[in-house]
Formats: structure tokens, C-alpha cells, sequence
């Protein structure tokens, strides 16, 4: 059950059921809400702020990355964000509504093969993607070496908290 005193809102569609082979839509609720929280928590997002979660399948990503970011392929994870740089920066720190954060949409099968060929549990890999998303609609970037060390020590850092091994070893 989720505290509704919490500082989150997460919004699930799931669109392919191969990801209903491995937990229902209330424990997916519950998994997201958890590595989440563990997110804004850890970059003190204060206002309540809210996050949409795509689980759909190659193709749809496959759809999206080539419309939104001019990519012909499946990509693991894709992070639309809903507010600018500026905008994240002046957050209030109390708001009557919660804050659109952005989307977040994952490819199944993507995930699958790379937890197999990096020799990776899925729900770790899963876990990891959906830090590296989130910390996206954040603001965070890997555009240069050194925005990339930053969001990887912060991935870290966060996985870290949810009992999973550094991904980048």
C-alpha cells in the first residue's frame, strides 16, 4: 500500500503483458513508487511532484526515439521532460497540485536482452533505468565527461539505497 502522505504520484500504463509475467500493475505501482522516491529524496525534490510510466515494447519505443530524437532504433529507456532547467531550479517548495515531472517509457525486450548479455538481474537493470530516467527529467545530463561522471556517481549513490550493486562494473 502506498502512503498517500508521500510526495509522489506515479502514473502506470503498461501496454505490453509480457511485463505482467513478472509482477502485477500494483506491485509495478509499488516497485516505481519505491525507486522513485529514492530519487527525488535523494536530489530533495520537495513539492509533490508527479511521474508517468510507460512499460510498453521495441516497437512503440522503437516509434518514439525515431519522432522524438531522430533515432531509428529501440533504445532501454526514453525520458520526456516536462520542465526546463530554469524551471526545475524554481520548484516551490509547496504547491496546492502536484508537479508534471515527465515520462518515462522502457522497452521490455530491450531490457531483457541487455540484463542477459550484462549478466544482470532484470529487476536490477530495471531498477537502474529507471534511476538514469528519472534523473533525466531532473536535468541531468551525459553530454560531456563530466555531466556523465556526475549522473553516474549519483546513479550510483541511489542504487545504492535500494540495495543494488554498482551497474557500471
Amino acid at each position: 500500500m502506498i502512503d498517500d502522505s508521500s510526495n509522489l504520484d506515479i502514473l502506470i500504463d503498461i501496454d505490453d503483458e509480457r511485463w505482467l509475467e513478472w509482477y502485477t500493475p500494483d506491485q509495478w505501482h509499488n516497485l516505481l513508487h519505491k525507486i522513485v522516491q529514492q530519487v527525488i529524496d535523494n536530489c530533495k525534490i520537495q513539492p509533490k511532484v508527479e511521474v508517468s510510466v510507460l512499460l510498453t515494447n521495441n516497437d512503440e519505443v522503437h516509434t518514439l526515439n525515431l519522432e522524438y530524437r531522430g533515432k531509428n532504433k529501440p533504445t532501454n529507456v526514453l525520458s520526456f521532460p516536462n520542465l526546463s532547467e530554469d524551471e526545475l531550479r524554481a520548484l516551490p517548495k509547496n504547491s496546492p497540485y502536484p508537479i508534471m515531472l515527465g515520462d518515462l517509457v522502457l522497452a521490455f525486450e530491450t531490457l531483457l536482452e541487455e540484463s542477459a548479455f550484462e549478466k544482470k538481474p532484470f529487476l536490477d537493470h530495471f531498477n537502474h533505468l529507471i534511476v538514469h530516467g528519472m534523473l533525466h527529467l531532473l536535468g541531468y545530463d551525459h553530454e560531456s565527461d563530466d555531466d556523465a561522471e556526475c549522473m553516474k556517481e549519483k546513479e550510483i549513490k541511489i542504487l545504492q539505497t535500494l540495495d543494488i550493486n554498482n551497474p557500471y562494473q
